[in-house]
């Protein structure tokens, strides 16, 4: 599909549904959203957070709720587009202008409206890698707890490149050489390649 840069354009380029796809979008601008375009579709936002979009196909069209999890669905109307993938987004699918019970799709809005108000959101989780400290850390910290509380205090990215530098030395002189030298970096807060991320 080509790139569109106007909700004109998107209802143009899927003409097959354009009448459909109109009806829908004078429902949603009738809200408070603020109607973009992104990723080539039209998007309504609140705040400048995305509430619902609009996506048309060869076969159907609809409405994506971005976290349409937390809608009540009364009417059974919304489809877990992947199932086991997607956690948030819900769509509500249309084949024909018949499908379409513009009341219920003003109360689906509506209700996304609502629930972005009061900031319900999917997260994203985070996949970061956990934490391991090296024996040689350990073994500081029980004997510097100062060290320890301010080890505590750094972000686990920091943290993770402290424990690194230390489990990636061969040696055991090398390791203690390593421990001496980051003592006073972590006693200040600092990341072991903060002065380099600022170059």
């Amino acid at each position: 599909m080509k790139k569109v840069y106007s909700v004109e354009e998107y209802i143009e380029v899927n003409n097959h549904f354009a009448n459909e796809l109109s009806v829908l979008r004078d429902i949603i601008i009738s809200t408070e959203l603020e109607e973009t375009v992104k990723w080539s579709a039209p998007v309504y936002a609140l705040n400048g957070k995305n509430v619902v979009g609009l996506g048309a196909f060869k076969n159907h069209f609809g409405i994506w709720f971005f976290n349409g999890v937390f809608l009540k669905d009364e009417k059974n109307l919304l489809v877990n587009a992947q199932e086991g993938k997607t956690k948030a987004l819900r769509q509500m699918r249309f084949e024909s202008m018949n499908d379409i019970d513009q009341a219920a799709v003003l109360a689906y809005v509506k209700e996304a409206i609502e629930n972005q108000k009061l900031g319900k959101e999917v997260k994203a989780e985070r996949k970061g890698k956990s934490v391991t400290i090296p024996s040689e850390l350990k073994t500081l910290f029980k004997n510097q707890p100062d060290v320890h509380d301010s080890f505590k205090a750094l972000t686990p990215g920091k943290q993770r490149e402290y424990c690194e530098h230390i489990e990636s030395a061969k040696r055991e002189a090398t390791k203690q050489s390593r421990l001496e030298k980051i003592i006073p970096m972590i006693l200040q807060g600092v990341g072991l390649h903060d002065k380099y991320k600022n170059c």
